[in-house]
């Protein structure tokens, strides 16, 4: 199978190349400039058109603003594509969607195989405590540009999902600041080089209960990517989860 990993040279870029060449792919990478990332040659952005000719998937773990520029160059060309950036305003999920009519898309917050099973509990924890406080609290590395992040969002929606309302997210708290019937805390921590860690609680009734995912290593996330790319090879267009791989 022929990978191209854009944004090869990334934290998680340069993760996802290695597992893909680990598992005996054949892979090239694409970034800003020429380099080599174990091994694997790395070519500049305007040799992507070129490079998907033999491309069988496409794997983006970049910024936003680079997500929806090759978007449209992957759609074009017709090569499924797997998009792990976040951060994304309306009109990048827009650019994504309109991808997605010409060629397979599967886009997700979070490739870990543990946070697909933590979304499936925080729901049928949430639809059992129907009237317990929400509060969420989320940690990554000092580096991390978004916030909250996408895994966090996406547990909001879940929990909004499994309650059948929109609740207001709460960013933090300061001063006088009594809680709402209808709100859900959202507590965001950036320190250090952690991977990632996400924490849902829920408390009533005397009691708490608490559910908790922790990344110890990028390379959860490149060998939930590349198991996507395996999946996504010879779909249909369209729009596809992490869920659908799982």
């Amino acid at each position: 199978m022929n990978v191209v990993v854009v944004g090869a040279t990334g934290r998680t870029g340069s993760e996802i190349v290695a597992e893909a060449s680990g598992r005996g792919h054949d892979v090239v990478g694409v970034a800003t400039a020429s380099d080599t990332v174990e091994d694997v040659r790395v070519y500049p952005n305007d040799d992507l058109p070129e490079l998907l000719d033999d491309a069988d998937a496409v794997v983006d773990f970049t910024v936003p603003e680079a997500t929806r520029e090759y978007a449209g160059v992957v759609a074009e060309a017709g090569v499924p594509y797997i998009v792990g950036t976040t951060g994304f305003e309306e009109s990048g999920i827009e650019a994504l969607r309109a991808a997605s009519e010409s060629t397979a898309v599967l886009k997700a917050s979070n490739f870990a195989r543990g946070v697909q099973a933590l979304l499936r509990v925080v729901e049928a924890g949430t639809e059992a405590l129907p009237d317990y406080d929400v509060e969420l609290t989320e940690t990554h590395h000092n580096g991390k540009r978004d916030a909250p992040s996408g895994t966090a969002n996406t547990i909001l929606d879940v929990v909004d999902s499994a309650r059948e309302a929109e609740l207001k997210r709460t960013h933090g708290r300061e001063g006088e600041h009594p809680r709402e019937e209808s709100a859900v805390g959202v507590h965001v921590r950036r320190a250090g080089t952690i991977r990632g860690e996400h924490e849902l609680m829920l408390a009533g009734n005397d009691e708490v209960l608490t559910l908790t995912h922790r990344a110890e290593s990028r390379r959860v996330f490149a060998a939930g990517a590349v198991d996507a790319a395996e999946w996504l090879a010879d779909r249909e267009p369209g729009w596809y989860e992490f869920g659908d791989v799982l």
